[in-house]
């Protein structure tokens, strides 16, 4: 069992910057693979970013070089230059398969999720 926490979220000006975390209580070691998601109303989730265990990484393609993903135990999402399309509920996931995975039916774990809204 994995309980995971994200914090981080918040109301920021269009170009400005956040930055998520996911945190796992109780674990010392993340031996599990962890994604980033994100559901704006009306759409369907979507992935924005994962890490390995060892530390490989995966970008959705809107990201397009603004966010990054980093950590061990605690893993982060930078994201700057942020736009109006990126406002949504931020979910942190994790997943017990190998690699990377993009669905969020890959992942077993989830967060109850953070608001980032972003003004113009």
């Amino acid at each position: 069992q994995v309980q995971l926490a994200e914090s981080g979220g918040g109301l920021v000006q269009s170009g400005g910057s956040l930055r998520l975390s996911c945190a796992a209580p109780g674990r010392t070691r993340r031996d599990y693979n962890t994604g980033w998601f994100r559901q704006a109303p009306g759409k369907e989730r979507e992935f924005v970013a994962g890490i390995t265990s060892n530390h490989n990484t995966h970008y959705a393609d809107f990201v397009r070089g603004r966010f990054t993903i980093s950590g061990d135990n605690t893993v982060y999402l930078q994201m700057d230059r942020l736009e109006q399309e990126d406002t949504a509920v931020y979910y942190c996931a994790a997943t017990v398969k190998l690699g990377i995975w993009t669905r969020p039916d890959d992942y077993q774990y989830w967060g109850h999720g953070t608001q980032v809204t972003v003004s113009s």
